[in-house]
């Protein structure tokens, strides 16, 4: 019965994740969502900002520390080794989903594209930046990563093995495609308003600071390997500088 109920706690966690993720296109892209990120009742440009950086905290602090080995070790004592990352990605997913309900538009307009082929092809990179974000979990293990993997095993009574190392498809040009599908989707856009704006740069930034406790735990579970890899691959975007 614990088994069941991990699983299905995995399973859930999972759907949540993918709503999340699936709005979150059509929020910064302003598409198709009932609350996008330009859109609602317009108030006072100071409580609008405070309301946001309070919003964009409140997903990046936990969203950082719940993924440090440390926090794990501690929380694990807790809960069920198996379901750690469901937990995590779990309540990442509803921070994002309170960000999307209570995010507060700021719609002065800092460029807007008024051609219909510039327009086409901004989309155009926002659409190419999403789906640099899906390959790019495949490319590792995409269950593994949501946390489906971990419950699986701990449904077939099996102990967890960690992933090995591998260096394939857009991670052998950038250790970070990922985020460097984030920050295409985040940027591209034919109209960028003030809201938007601080969206973007926050959110790149955060990615920037937190590549770095990233990539020093990284470095300390894979050793040379990731060592060597680091001395030949850029970190996000695929060409050093």
């Amino acid at each position: 019965m614990s088994r069941i109920l991990v699983s299905l706690y995995g399973v859930v966690s999972y759907i949540i994740f993918f709503l999340s993720f699936l709005y979150a296109i059509g929020f910064v892209g302003n598409l198709l969502v009932p609350k996008t990120i330009d859109s609602g009742d317009v108030t006072a440009i100071v409580p609008s900002l405070i309301i946001n950086v309070v919003l964009l905290a409140l997903f990046a602090i936990p969203h950082s520390v719940m993924a440090r080995p440390a926090f794990k070790q501690w929380f694990t004592r807790y809960i069920p080794v198996a379901i750690e990352r469901s937990t995590y990605v779990l309540v990442s997913s509803l921070l994002l989903f309170l960000l999307y309900w209570l995010w507060q538009p700021i719609t002065g307009v800092i460029w807007n594209i008024e051609s219909a082929v510039g327009s086409m092809i901004l989309m155009g990179i926002f659409w190419v930046g999403w789906l640099i974000v899906l390959l790019s979990t495949f490319m590792t293990n995409h269950f593994d990563l949501f946390g489906l993997r971990q419950v699986y095993i701990n449904f077939k009574g099996q102990e967890y093995s960690h992933l090995e190392f591998r260096m394939i498809g857009l991670y052998k040009l950038c250790r970070h495609p990922l985020m460097l599908g984030f920050i295409v989707a985040f940027w591209a856009t034919p109209t960028m308003t003030t809201g938007h704006l601080l969206f973007s740069v926050a959110t790149t930034a955060y990615i920037f600071i937190a590549l770095q406790f990233e990539e020093r735990d990284l470095l300390t579970f894979f050793g040379d390997t990731y060592k060597s890899y680091k001395e030949k691959v850029p970190m996000v975007f695929p060409y050093k500088w």
